[in-house]
């Protein structure tokens, strides 16, 4: 499904002129908090009536002003879920779940209760009322509740801002099945980047009401002059890789990624288990011949595809690891020390790892060993 924007709202002093197009099966938007990230989404949802513009959701024309088309809200089949799951205190889970399908046509409604309450975990908590689940239950409900009106597009702003950070390691893996198994393509605002990269096949980069870069979440993450300043320092390569094997005498796990094998401590899964990982820039050193005497276990073979501008005392430095590419951030002293230049070959010493858990089902789905989901910077040396 493609879902194009292109509209221009103006919110008192606040300008909003944001054109792009989204076919990823979770699009995040991601920007600092007032860059226009929500209001992007209500105007998807129909919340918001924009000055000028045009969204079309799957080749359906919900808003188009220059011809006088504004599909109204309760008519788009846009679910939505919120910071705060508005469940009614009243009602049962059960019935919370089932006021979507209350207010759907009986001939638009394709959700099966059945499996979206497998799919979110929560049939353990049917006959509970919202006032005895935690904050991170509640949100499955919420989105369940949404799923459940069959939603042709899903919204979901900042859904996990409320929660505290154990809720979120809960919730974050129940997402990822709803991404890879709900077939509802989901627009996901966020302004933290460890759930954007983990969750995200595509990112909408949002700055003053604009938005200033989209595409593959792999190809955003490294453009550090497009990130919100605050988050450049965690800017970096995503990789997507695959345990190997695990070797029980060290406690570590081996990832078969393009780039190359990659050592990680602890047992991340069983064999085949796919894992997202991100090299933060700022984590990665350089060398022009292949290291000895080390402590760091991840070196990956490459050449300089491309050395950034030079204007300050860091500069960044690309490289193409077997079509896998890679950015370190170095001092512009150490680049004329190593005499860098594209075509060069060079190795990339990985000081550490971030784990992004993609691929995860929750724990009690049994997917990994039975431990908690891993959603932090690993040392490797």
């Amino acid at each position: 499904m493609t879902i194009e924007v292109e509209i221009r709202n103006r919110l008192g002093t606040f300008d909003l002129d944001v054109n792009f197009v989204a076919a990823g099966r979770l699009t995040a938007l991601f920007g600092a908090s007032g860059s226009g990230k929500t209001s992007v989404v209500n105007a998807i949802a129909g919340m918001v009536k924009p000055t000028s513009g045009r969204i079309v959701v799957d080749g359906r024309v919900m808003v188009d002003t220059a011809h006088g088309i504004f599909v109204p809200r309760h008519r788009r089949r846009i679910g939505y879920v919120f910071q705060e799951p508005r469940l009614f205190p009243h009602l049962s889970v059960r019935q919370n779940l089932k006021y979507g399908l209350w207010f759907t046509p009986s001939a638009e409604r394709k959700a099966d209760f059945a499996r979206i309450v497998d799919l979110l975990g929560i049939g353990g908590l049917l006959d509970r009322h919202p006032g005895h689940l935690s904050g991170g239950e509640k949100q499955r409900v919420a989105i369940g509740r949404a799923l459940l009106t069959s939603p042709q597009l899903l919204l979901m702003d900042e859904p996990l801002a409320s929660l505290d950070h154990a809720r979120k390691l809960e919730i974050l893996p129940y997402i990822e099945r709803l991404r890879d198994q709900s077939r509802v393509p989901i627009i996901y605002v966020s302004h933290a980047i460890a759930e954007v990269t983990r969750l995200a096949t595509d990112i909408v980069v949002m700055s003053q009401g604009r938005a200033v870069e989209w595409g593959p979440t792999e190809d955003v993450m490294q453009r550090l002059d497009v990130l919100p300043i605050e988050e450049k320092d965690e800017a970096g390569a995503i990789i997507d890789a695959s345990v190997e094997s695990y070797d029980p005498a060290y406690d570590m796990s081996h990832l078969r990624a393009p780039a190359g094998l990659i050592r990680i401590p602890g047992r991340l899964g069983d064999t085949g288990a796919p894992i997202r990982l991100r090299l933060k820039a700022r984590d990665i050193m350089l060398a022009t011949e292949m290291p000895r005497g080390l402590s760091a276990l991840n070196v990956l073979q490459g050449v300089v595809s491309g050395i950034g501008e030079q204007a300050g005392p860091q500069v960044e430095i690309r490289m193409d690891c077997h079509g896998t590419p890679i950015i370190a951030r170095i001092t512009r002293q150490s680049l004329d020390a190593l005499e860098l230049r594209p075509g060069m070959a060079c190795f990339a010493i990985v000081k550490s790892v971030v784990l992004e858990g993609a691929g995860r089902a929750p724990p009690s789905y049994g997917h990994l060993t039975g431990d908690k989901p891993r959603d932090h910077l690993v040392g490797t040396g």
